[in-house]
């Protein structure tokens, strides 16, 4: 700003335009040094030539005289200097703001970023230069900002973030001194695509509201994975994902089940949200079948706890399954699934997992054990109607030594690894109304299940009991309200475990919930 106001003092000494170039200047300037010479020339012609025309005319001479000739000449030299001047004073301008242009150039990036502050001169910084930087006119945009606005513009198109999240309020019918409400989980979630055929999902979930060494909550990564599709259609994935198993495993937002809590059988048999890291591979076919195969790691046996009922009461797997936290690495799993939706409305599909669970732990007494799990589910979604059903069946082997270790131990009334583990449900639901974005749908499930079904070569005598399967009513209502809230209430009838758990909250027990979800 300040070397435009001193060029605009500068143009305003003569009443020339301000727009004339240096270089016009310059032309003027030598057309007024020549005709000067002219001038000069014609004076001394014309002095030389008097005294003739003088001599041989009788008449006065009409030619100019000597003192004309020279107030022209006077004028000329006085316009000569003002463009001299005018050059000069141009020159001098121009250099200067070179000058700073160049200095600007070499000032670091972050110093042009940072808000204009008035110079502090130092020992080490003459005046001259606080001038002169005070002086400086702001630097020319350059095309980084656009740049860096195309990126943003390039990432925010390729990136879409997702969430979801429930609370759940619980009222035990037979210990009404245990309602309590919890904010079972949130979960924000992130996919982003590098290119067409290759992407990165993650999802960071957070359960029961609070996470601290006192507390119940958990704050976890579940799902980091990377996936890349290949020229034959196959997709590559590595990562921490989640297992193809079941109906909830893969899609267990609070839309996409009914119920304020999930079914049992999809914690305490399978148990979601179950996530392995490893190598994949999935692909699809023309007639709408989808198949996954993984290897990945493997639950950890040696992380069994026979002094607490976690195995019995969640279930066996919620309890030695390795979520990729130093997850025991020495013996590995595969699964695989095939699912088929080539009929509008049908999703038929199954599953199995073969783990070493051992994990070959020296002085391990389940050393050799395996992990057997078969699935299969089915839903139906036609004309308002929403049927589903879903049976797992696990088996864990040479768990026998193992067993008999805990028995001699000094635990009282040990948990013991079970042989066999299953669970079931059928479900159904139907939309009764309907109206703009609000959806009521009434259902109906009933499972059956049994988290400790039989012992490996144990008897009765020595702590080989078989649980007795539990039945479990869940009747209920979905409002759904547009594609991405819900809310719901139902109502649990327990053939066994009437009674809630108060402090893990493994069990609901007969039971009153309501709940409200959404997921996007």
């Amino acid at each position: 700003m300040r070397i435009a106001r001193r060029l605009t003092s500068t143009t305003a000494i003569a009443p020339m335009p301000k727009h004339i170039h240096r270089s016009t200047l310059r032309q003027a300037l030598t057309m007024s040094n020549i005709a000067c010479a002219m001038v000069l020339g014609t004076a001394a012609q014309a002095q030389a030539e008097t005294p003739t025309r003088t001599a041989s005319s009788k008449k006065p001479a009409a030619a100019i005289t000597t003192a004309e000739l020279a107030r022209k000449l006077e004028v000329l030299e006085q316009q000569n200097a003002a463009l001299q001047a005018k050059v000069e004073k141009l020159e001098a301008a121009q250099a200067q703001q070179t000058a700073q242009l160049q200095q600007a150039r070499q000032t670091p990036k972050t110093a042009q970023a940072l808000p204009a502050a008035a110079p502090i001169a130092t020992p080490a910084t003459p005046a001259a230069a606080v001038t002169t930087m005070a002086a400086a006119p702001p630097v020319a945009p350059t095309a980084a900002p656009d740049e860096r606005r195309s990126m943003l513009a390039s990432w925010a198109e390729s990136t879409t973030v997702s969430a979801y999240g429930e609370i759940g309020y619980s009222r035990p019918s037979r210990a009404p001194q245990d309602t309590n409400v919890d904010v079972q989980r949130a979960v924000i979630g992130m996919q982003h695509r590098f290119d067409d055929k290759t992407r990165m999902v993650a999802e960071w979930e957070w359960e029961h509201a609070i996470t601290s060494a006192d507390d119940r909550g958990e704050s976890e990564v579940e799902q980091l994975w990377l996936e890349r599709e290949f020229d034959n259609g196959i997709r590559g994935r590595a990562g921490l994902f989640l297992m193809p198993v079941g109906l909830l495993n893969q899609n267990h937002e609070p839309t996409a089940y009914y119920g304020v809590y999930r079914p049992n059988v999809d914690t305490k048999i399978i148990p979601s949200t179950w996530r392995e890291a490893g190598l994949g591979m999935s692909g699809d076919t023309q007639s709408g079948l989808n198949w996954d195969l993984a290897v990945t790691t493997a639950p950890n046996l040696s992380n069994w706890d026979p002094a607490s009922t976690e195995g019995r009461d969640r279930g066996p797997l919620q309890s030695i399954h390795g979520e990729g936290h130093f997850a025991i690495a020495r013996d590995l799993g595969v699964v695989g699934a095939l699912n088929y939706r080539g009929v509008p409305g049908l999703w038929v599909g199954s599953s199995v997992v073969y783990d070493g669970i051992g994990q070959n732990q020296p002085g391990f007494a389940g050393n050799g054990a395996k992990l057997l799990m078969l699935e299969a589910h089915a839903r139906y979604q036609i004309a308002g109607w929403d049927i589903a059903g879903e049976f797992a069946r696990g088996t864990i082997s040479n768990t026998g030594t193992l067993n008999a270790s805990y028995l001699a131990s000094s635990i009282a009334d040990p948990t013991l690894v079970p042989r066999l583990f299953y669970g079931g449900y059928v479900q159904a639901a139907y939309s009764i109304w309907h109206k703009g974005d609000y959806t009521l749908l009434p259902f109906a499930r009933y499972e059956i299940l049994n988290t400790a079904a039989r012992f490996d070569g144990l008897p009765a005598a020595a702590g080989g009991i078989r649980n007795p399967d539990e039945r479990i009513w869940t009747i209920g209502a979905s409002l759904r309200i547009g594609e991405g809230v819900v809310l719901k209430a139902d109502y649990r009838s327990y053939k066994q475990n009437k009674l809630p758990d108060p402090v893990d909250h493994f069990n609901l027990g007969d039971s009153l919930n309501l709940g409200v979800g959404f997921a996007f």
